[in-house]
């Protein structure tokens, strides 16, 4: 099944400074953004694999994205992450299929590599509603640096038969890291958490 998208959205944050520090270079966040029609809306669907299929699609369309946004290569990518919100007439299931690991796949080809678990969260909503979406390094999950998140509110998604889909990519940690653990250039990436 292919997915059908409403609207697309990207934002790109950047952060130049932090308590009356100069952050250089810039920490730089990307989230890109797809509404698309639930077909499962208003009604009960044991078979969820055509939502599977959808993230998976998503997962690669987002994630390139993102990597455009920002003006890195995919090996320059960071870390990552990945939410979904339903709108009324869906089920958290909905979600749930939407982020299914099909959608890391092709997200993980968008940033080559991408060792370690894509965080993820889920929720119901309606329009205007704020949408976290978890970051962590994509190549190791110790890099207490890349824990943190970035959130997306459009308007008007999702509507109540839609699903809001987002995915996010980072080129930096968080500006300013200092709670200790794993460092970017420690990290190995063989076995998605050092």
């Amino acid at each position: 099944m292919t997915a059908k998208i409403r609207k697309i959205a990207v934002n790109v944050e950047e952060v130049h400074s932090e308590i009356g520090r100069v952050i250089n270079p810039p920490t730089r966040k990307a989230v890109a953004v797809a509404v698309i029609e639930n077909p499962f809306a208003r009604q009960y669907q044991e078979d969820l694999s055509d939502l599977m299929e959808i993230g998976a699609e998503l997962g690669g369309l987002l994630g390139e994205k993102c990597v455009a946004a920002l003006g890195i290569t995919p090996e320059q990518a960071e870390s990552y992450g990945k939410s979904a919100m339903v709108g009324e007439n869906g089920e958290l299931e909905h979600a749930a299929a939407i982020l299914h690991p099909q959608l890391g796949a092709p997200l993980r080809k968008a940033v080559e590599k991408g060792a370690a678990l894509v965080p993820s969260s889920k929720k119901m909503g309606s329009p205007g509603q704020v949408l976290d979406v978890p970051l962590g390094h994509k190549d190791a999950a110790y890099v207490r640096s890349h824990f943190d998140g970035i959130e997306v509110r459009l308007n008007d998604a999702p509507r109540a038969n839609e699903i809001m889909v987002a995915v996010a990519v980072t080129d930096s940690g968080r500006p300013l890291p200092r709670v200790g653990g794993l460092t970017t250039e420690e990290a190995i990436g063989e076995d998605g958490l050092r």
